[in-house]
């Protein structure tokens, strides 16, 4: 089962820049928590820190595929430092804001600020597809960042949210920053697999501009909704329960069932396209946010949660996979970050939903977010599908042959 991982690292370098990826994306998967549970505690009002971090993460969909396109055009390490730099004073500035209960304009400010965060998951993809371009292998090394992805959402909850509780409410912001500035450090000073710059053509051109690119964004922007419906009212669901703190737990158990069917998903060779791999993964995405309105303690919400996520992992792999094909290389980053902001933004809106719902009707209400955000996603694939025509045949070429 593992043969496929362990071939792809035979590349050099590539467990570095890999390894050091996932401490960078630690922070991606704190910080929307990380604000939740920080002004929930500080300022007790969810609505307030539902908008909060939907500020931070509306900011950092749009600013993102900017950055990215940046750095199709000059590199990652130009781009990166100066862009991660601004992010770390900002978290300094939000942190502080909160604990002096400074305006509640500074709170957005900063937070918008704290959007400069570099999309490790497109930069450390790139690196995977300057190496794997054209062969299977690229799939499983999506894969397997995918199943990355799934770990730092296991880690990234339970550290925001436990350090927090436990300790401060400015803990999990603070924890965040630290490992931004390492990860992000230990992943900028590995020159060697920085892939090159290429040729851009016309310079104006972004990837957004193509139509599977828009679809692909879309479709994430539903699944975030469903991850930022599913954060905020598990935290408010615990609370509600009397156990705040066993909600990392939970969100843990969302992830979990993601990375163990994304590694399984990932040394598999389906002879369908990748077009029909979406839509089934979406589909089950649908399907598996309906049994949210019925959970009635913590522990059936955590099956709950680890049953749908089953369906992350290859609606992440397939969305990313056909990118790859879509985009031409020159703007591969940044076709990649607008799938990965898709998610950011889809969260946000999940966030600030949710949390308005909750404040309004109660912890459980918040479900119907993600009820109605499973819906819209599988409207957009097969509403798309025309999109993914010419793209979805060469894309099961490449990714879909046989093992």
């Amino acid at each position: 089962m593992f043969s496929p991982y362990r071939a792809i690292f035979a590349a050099p370098g590539a467990l570095g820049f890999s390894g050091a990826a996932f401490v960078a994306r630690l922070p991606w998967a704190m910080t929307t928590l990380g604000i939740v549970t920080m002004l929930s505690q500080s300022r007790g009002e969810y609505g307030l820190a539902g908008s909060v971090a939907a500020t931070f993460a509306f900011a950092n969909a749009l600013i993102a595929p900017q950055l990215s396109r940046l750095v199709d055009r000059f590199g990652q390490r130009r781009i990166a430092v100066p862009s991660m730099l601004l992010a770390l004073v900002a978290f300094a500035a939000l942190i502080v804001a909160t604990r002096l209960e400074a305006p509640v304009w500074t709170l957005f400010l900063s937070a918008a600020l704290v959007g400069f965060m570099p999309s490790f998951g497109a930069l450390v993809r790139a690196r995977w597809t300057d190496i794997y371009r054209g062969q299977p292998d690229l799939r499983t090394a999506f894969a397997f960042e995918s199943v990355v992805d799934e770990a730092v959402y296991i880690v990234g909850p339970v550290l925001a949210i436990g350090l927090s509780v436990s300790l401060f409410p400015e803990a999990g912001p603070l924890a965040a920053a630290v490992l931004l500035a390492v990860g992000g450090a230990a992943f900028i000073i590995q020159r060697g697999t920085e892939p090159a710059v290429h040729d851009q053509g016309e310079q104006g051109a972004s990837a957004i501009g193509l139509w599977p690119v828009r679809v692909i964004a879309l479709v994430m922007v539903a699944i975030g909704a469903i991850f930022g419906t599913a954060e905020v009212a598990t935290v408010a669901f615990a609370e509600a329960q009397g156990h705040k703190g066993a909600a990392s737990l939970v969100l843990a158990s969302y992830a979990s069932g993601s990375l163990i069917v994304g590694l399984l998903f990932g040394t598999l060779r389906p002879r369908i396209s990748l077009v029909a791999q979406l839509q089934l993964a979406v589909g089950l995405a649908m399907l598996t946010t309906l049994p949210l309105l019925i959970v009635g303690d913590l522990v059936s919400l955590a099956f709950v949660l680890f049953l749908a996520g089953a369906s992350v992992s290859p609606t992440i792999i397939v969305a990313m996979g056909l990118m790859e094909q879509a985009v031409p290389p020159a703007k591969l980053t940044e076709g990649i970050t607008w799938g990965t902001t898709g998610i950011g933004v889809g969260m946000a809106l999940g966030s600030l939903g949710s949390g308005w719902v909750i404040d309004l009707y109660g912890a459980s209400s918040g479900f119907w977010i993600s009820i109605g955000a499973g819906v819209a996603a599988l409207a957009i694939v097969v509403a798309g599908r025309r999109a993914f025509a010419h793209e979805g045949e060469r894309g099961s070429v490449v990714a879909c042959e046989p093992a």
